[in-house]
């Protein structure tokens, strides 16, 4: 698995929070460790497709051309199936706080 941050910005009028945009590529057949971010993230689909699992709700099935937003610290995963998938990622999160908290 690949995580590139291609930008790290603080945002103009809001205080304390940040915009980190991420190009994510995921091998197939990989499940994600369980883990939460420090505020909203939204996922465009380039290329592949996975399964979101949240906490609390349905599994979701995501393929190329589809949006998805995991609510501010929503524990969640993905999983990739026969094919690698890559993932245009926007999280607006609260400023010095970790991109990611893994869960036990």
């Amino acid at each position: 698995m690949k995580f590139e941050n291609l930008l790290s910005s603080q945002l103009v009028g809001a205080e304390n929070t940040e915009v980190v945009v991420s190009h994510v590529s995921v091998p197939p057949r990989t499940s994600l460790p369980m883990h939460w971010h420090p505020g909203e993230e939204f996922a465009y689909v380039l290329d592949g497709s996975f399964v979101l699992h949240q906490e609390g709700e349905d599994d979701v099935q995501y393929q190329k051309g589809d949006v998805g937003v995991v609510p501010f610290k929503k524990v969640h995963t993905i999983e990739t199936h026969d094919e690698p998938t890559t993932i245009l990622v926007f999280r607006v999160h609260e400023s010095g706080q970790p991109e990611r908290v893994l869960v036990d």
